[in-house]
């Protein structure tokens, strides 16, 4: 990771735009502390790198190393980046017996979300590929139990992948909005989304006799920036609460509030808990698209560690399988070739001597035992989680670049006027950021911090809907922060800038039009707004998200 300080030029974000009244202001005054606005330091100035090269969003926060931590930050920079080993020994040792990717850096190109999946069969292998498989239940809308709701499409041997990738296949298909794609002035564009072919013969489970009887549809989510996140789990509980409250009280969403995490003023039950490792307490959703997780440490990233991978830990000695637990399991053990080579292969985790679990003479028992066994040998040390969760948490926000264009200024007076800055709501107070953990693994001062600091990540943090066609899973989506996105680019390498939660929007202009595609969107009367001006109003938009 390169550390010299540069000033940055050029940035670009995935849009979910949202209604709101066109004179809502941008709730921030600029203010020149210095030679740059206010809003020039994204991540305040405990959170905010200077970095303009393709290591942009690798960089660690003042935080990192105002608390000595720069070291345990490198540290679990390498965990991120190299792959773990199906070795039962060694260095980052245990990948498997199942798995979705070898590492964090397949998923997160350049520490940023993932590029755009091409056409064609789905391969996780390409560096890159930071899609999932969405494979859920149509009628329900929930995850199908018989794979995990990360699946798995790799297996260390004897072990078989529970998905087949070479059976699965991603095609782009045209859509064509209300106004025919095209601007009043003439200029087009164009809107595509993915549809992807997961046929049963793809399912490890159903090969072997498992009976597949849900209506299931497949679709892509990309994963989420990861720089910054710390940022986000310091904004304090109360002040989410309060913007959820004044967005319920506003009452402009066409498609109100998700009210299955709020309504009548304050939070539902369904709030975020983990009753395995901790005790249950209820915490606010804030991370991921559908809002799944709540405060960082156990939240993204300590969960994909885990699952992910299929590393066990201290705080989770049992592998990630099937959401029903058992499916896996249960055919794996009764599959001849697995039977064969399964002795071999565990004797290498137990060397010595048997677990307790095992049954002399009972090759099937003994599989399904150890698939589900909850006391398994860790293989990710405490000291090495917690390197993996100081970098976590210690990644920095690059700053806006270009601050003082004037296009760029005119962008975002227009960002504003339009009505956009209500759901990309531009900043954030952070609190006392005492850390919260879920989990209960985190006890002391491990982690970086970030206290009272002023943020810009342009979100809202609630949940919207925008109606696209093949839509997200539930049509409910966390309003996408659109600090750093706009070096997607420069630090994946890739050809398009590849927005939105499956990557289908290939420039701005069809991320904020997709905004538009109908008319039941929460963001369909913005995008109203944002036709009517000129080409050069719309580009000066455009250019300040590039710019933030």
């Amino acid at each position: 990771m390169n550390r010299k300080v540069f000033f940055i030029f050029g940035l670009t974000g995935a849009l979910c735009l949202t209604a709101c009244r066109p004179e809502d202001p941008i709730e921030d005054d600029i203010s020149n502390v210095d030679a740059n606005p206010e809003w020039y330091y994204t991540g305040g100035k405990l959170g905010t790198a200077y970095l303009t090269t393709s290591n942009a969003l690798e960089q660690p926060t003042p935080a990192v190393e105002n608390a000595g931590l720069y070291q345990s930050f490198k540290n679990g920079e390498a965990l991120f980046e190299k792959p773990f080993m199906s070795t039962h020994s060694g260095t980052r040792h245990g990948l498997g017996p199942v798995y979705v990717r070898e590492s964090c850096m397949h998923c997160h190109p350049g520490y940023g979300h993932g590029m755009r999946v091409p056409e064609g069969s789905f391969n996780t292998n390409d560096i890159g590929n930071g899609c999932l498989l969405v494979v859920y239940n149509k009628a329900t809308e929930g995850y199908v139990t018989w794979l995990a709701g990360m699946p798995q499409s790799h297996a260390a041997a004897p072990f078989k992948a529970p998905l087949d990738e070479s059976k699965i296949t991603v095609s782009y298909r045209t859509a064509v909005d209300g106004w025919g794609n095209r601007f009043d002035d003439g200029e087009t564009y164009e809107l595509q989304y993915p549809v992807v072919e997961m046929p049963k013969e793809a399912v490890y489970v159903y090969n072997q006799g498992y009976d597949i009887t849900d209506d299931y549809g497949v679709k892509l989510e990309s994963t989420i920036g990861i720089y910054g996140t710390g940022l986000l789990d310091a904004i304090p509980d109360d002040s989410l609460k309060a913007e959820w409250a004044k967005q319920e009280r506003d009452g402009y969403m066409k498609n109100g509030l998700n009210t299955a995490y709020f309504a009548g003023g304050d939070w539902t039950s369904n709030q975020y808990k983990n009753t395995i490792q901790g005790d249950g307490t209820l915490y606010p959703r804030r991370y991921t698209y559908a809002m799944s997780r709540g405060p960082l440490q156990d939240a993204a990233g300590a969960n994909a560690i885990w699952n992910i991978t299929n590393v066990t830990r201290s705080d989770r000695r049992y592998h990630y399988l099937d959401l029903n637990g058992t499916i896996y399991a249960t055919y794996s053990s009764k599959d001849p070739e697995v039977q064969t080579a399964f002795d071999d292969y565990i004797a290498q985790i137990y060397p010595n001597e048997k677990p307790e679990w095992w049954v002399e003479n009972d090759v099937e028992k003994n599989i399904y035992n150890y698939l589900t066994a909850k006391d398994l040998p860790v293989e990710m040390s405490d000291e090495e989680y917690t390197d993996l969760m100081v970098w976590h948490r210690g990644l920095a926000v690059p700053a806006a670049r270009n601050v003082n264009d004037a296009e760029v200024l005119r962008g975002r007076e227009l960002f504003s006027e339009i009505g956009c800055a209500y759901c990309h709501r531009p900043s954030w107070t952070t609190g006392s950021d005492e850390i919260r953990d879920p989990a209960k693994f985190f006890v002391g001062n491990e982690l970086p911090r970030y206290p009272y600091q002023k943020i810009w990540p342009y979100t809202d943090m609630v949940q919207h809907k925008l109606h696209m066609e093949n839509d997200i899973r539930t049509g409910w989506c966390r309003t996408t922060p659109l600090w750093g996105r706009g070096l997607h680019q420069k630090v994946t390498g890739s050809s398009t800038s590849d927005r939105l939660h499956d990557c289908r929007a290939r420039n701005v202009i069809e991320a904020i039009m997709w905004h538009g595609y109908s008319q039941e969107s929460d963001a369909y009367e913005i995008i109203e707004r944002f036709r009517k001006l000129e080409k050069k109003d719309r580009d000066a938009i455009c250019k300040f998200i590039d710019a933030i």
